[in-house]
Parts: structure tokens; C-alpha cells; sequence
């Protein structure tokens, strides 16, 4: 897959494409309806489909100082967009006078003269440019006028979302998060929500106590819910695949010094892997993070959590490739 900043002077053979144009946080099952389409579209026009996107994400601009609350952030969400088998990504830089630019001239700059698009597909609450003024019916209207086409999905959800079922949504998959289910929020993802990033350096006190942890921090993604998860990591370079442990998310109360962190401790392991870009799955939540009297209670604490976890790990209902089929 390919992916541009910009959308002026576009290489010809990405002029003429299909195109699904979105946010796309967490890429779930709502969103991979609008991929598909796309990419049937494209498949029978004979042409190459791909994803048009914002960032960084609209409310980092217009809520500069809310908490982070991206389910994916760019990387991420370009390496699941990558394995729907796009053939190429345009990450639109979305600053002020971006938000500024009209509807209409979106559609102008951007999809007709930039993009020379084909067919274009968006979700059925797609709105754009300047005071979230454009929608589907200026798109198709355009279309109409200039030679696209627009494909517009409806709702689908969790259930039937014709018939009132939840609808497959970014900020309900945030909530159940925020509420400490990972489970509802993986199944309207199509797959486990997880945190990326690379193994930092910690004060190796877990090492100490005999339960050791590699320590990540949140950075862009949201903060789920406080508390101790069982999770599944998956290490860069290690023919291990994705490997069983329990983490506490939180701001340690019993040592730590306030600063937020994801302390993942994996069954088994002892590897050094400081610097290592990692992946931490979240399976279940299993408590809420308490402050105890000293290193012994401590330490009994963790141990009947690595039991409930490795206990919940080895169950086929939470079996890492739930969602593959």
C-alpha cells in the first residue's frame, strides 16, 4: 500500500480510483463495510480503491485539550487499513485552514482535480468541510454533474441495527473501554483492541519482587478503564507469537510516582526486551487497581491475578484468533 500527504500531483496510476473517504478510528466492522465496498467497486471498474483520511484526527484541532481518546492512532490505523489490501492511503493534513475550506471546494480541489475519482463510498453520517456543512447528497449531486459515482452504506450494527440494534460506532466502542469491557469492544471491532508501542525503561522493581514487567505508555491511544487486564503480547522478531500475561494499567499507588503506565507481565518468559516494539492485546478486565500495605500483600495480590489470568487466557471464548474467521 501506498501512502501520500498530499493530494496535489498524484502518480497517474492512482488517478480514476475508488475511493472511501472517513476518519476511520478503529477501523471496525461499520468502517471494513465501507472498505469493502470500495474495493468491490474498484474490482469491477477495473481500477485501484483507496482510503482517504484525516490527520491528525479533527478533534486533536478542535478539542486541543481533551484527553487522548484515539482507538488507533495513525500507524495503527494505516496498518489495518494496509491489510484490507488497499492499494493506497491519502492522509490529508487537517489543520485550520483545511477545517476552513468549504464543501464544495473540497470536492473540487480535492476528489475531481487532485483525485480525478471514479466512485466514491462514505458512511451514511459522513459529513465535510467548513461548519460540517457537506454530506452525501453534495456528493452525489457533484457526482451527477462531473462523472463520479457515490455509494453511500447504511447503519449496520451489533444485532440488526435496522431494527434497533446498536450500530457499529468509534465513541461506543470508546465507552465500553472506558467501562472496562474489552470484550463487547473487540466484538464491534472484529478483533482485540490493543496498545502499541515501544518497551521502556522502567525502575525494575518488578524484577525484584519476582514479577517482571515491560512497561509501555499510553501516548495517543485513550485510557481505558484503571485496573489489572489479561492480555496477550506479540514482540517484534520473536517466533513466539502472541504470549499470555496479566498488566496493570494504572498510576501504581503502592511505589509509583503518579505517572500513568502499562505494566504487562508475561507467564514464562524472561527475555530482556528494552526497546522492543511491542503489541498488548486486552482480553478481560479483571479488578480494579488498590493500593496495598507493603510488597508481601503485593505480591500475593499478583499472584492470584496471573492464576485468574492464565485460568481466563486458556478458555476458547477469549482464544486470540476469535475474530479471524
Amino acid at each position: 500500500m501506498r501512502i501520500f500527504r498530499h493530494f496535489e500531483d498524484l502518480p497517474a496510476e492512482f488517478r480514476g480510483a475508488v475511493v472511501a473517504i472517513g476518519n476511520f478510528d478503529g477501523l471496525h466492522r461499520g468502517h471494513l463495510q465501507v472498505l469493502g465496498r470500495t474495493a468491490r467497486l474498484a474490482e469491477a471498474a477495473g481500477t485501484k480503491h483507496g482510503v482517504v483520511t484525516f490527520e491528525p484526527h479533527p478533534r486533536h484541532l478542535f478539542q486541543p485539550d481533551a484527553p487522548p481518546f484515539r482507538l488507533t492512532p495513525f500507524r495503527v490505523k494505516a496498518t489495518e487499513i494496509e491489510r484490507q489490501n488497499v492499494d493506497f492511503l491519502l492522509a490529508l493534513h487537517f489543520d485550520a485552514a483545511f477545517a476552513a475550506l468549504e464543501a464544495e471546494a473540497f470536492v473540487e480541489r480535492v476528489l475531481i482535480a487532485g483525485l480525478g475519482v471514479h466512485h466514491i463510498v462514505v458512511g451514511y453520517d459522513f459529513v465535510f468541510g467548513r461548519g460540517r456543512r457537506g454530506d452525501a447528497a453534495l456528493l452525489r449531486r457533484r457526482g451527477e454533474e462531473t462523472g463520479f459515482g457515490v455509494d453511500v452504506v447504511g447503519p449496520v450494527g451489533h444485532g440488526d441495527a435496522a431494527a434497533g440494534g446498536e450500530i457499529y460506532a468509534s465513541s461506543r466502542i470508546r465507552e465500553y473501554l472506558h467501562g472496562a469491557q474489552p470484550m463487547p469492544a473487540a466484538e464491534r471491532l472484529g478483533r482485540w483492541w490493543e496498545v502499541d508501542g515501544r518497551v521502556r525503561e522502567g525502575e525494575r522493581r518488578g524484577r525484584q519482587i519476582g514479577f517482571a514487567t515491560a512497561n509501555l505508555k499510553l501516548e495517543e491511544y485513550l485510557q481505558p478503564a484503571i485496573g489489572v487486564y489479561a492480555v496477550r503480547m506479540l514482540i517484534e522478531d520473536d517466533a513466539g507469537g502472541w504470549r499470555p500475561g496479566v498488566a496493570n494499567l494504572g498510576n501504581r499507588p503502592t511505589f509509583g510516582n503518579g505517572e500513568l503506565l502499562l505494566e504487562v507481565h508475561l507467564f514464562d518468559f524472561d527475555a530482556d526486551i528494552y526497546g522492543r516494539h511491542v503489541r498488548v492485546a486486552f482480553i478481560e478486565h479483571l479488578r480494579a487497581e488498590k493500593k496495598f500495605a507493603g510488597i508481601d500483600e503485593l505480591k500475593a495480590q499478583i499472584a492470584k491475578d496471573s492464576d485468574a489470568a492464565r485460568s481466563l487466557l486458556a478458555d476458547p471464548a477469549y482464544a486470540q484468533d476469535r475474530f479471524s474467521a
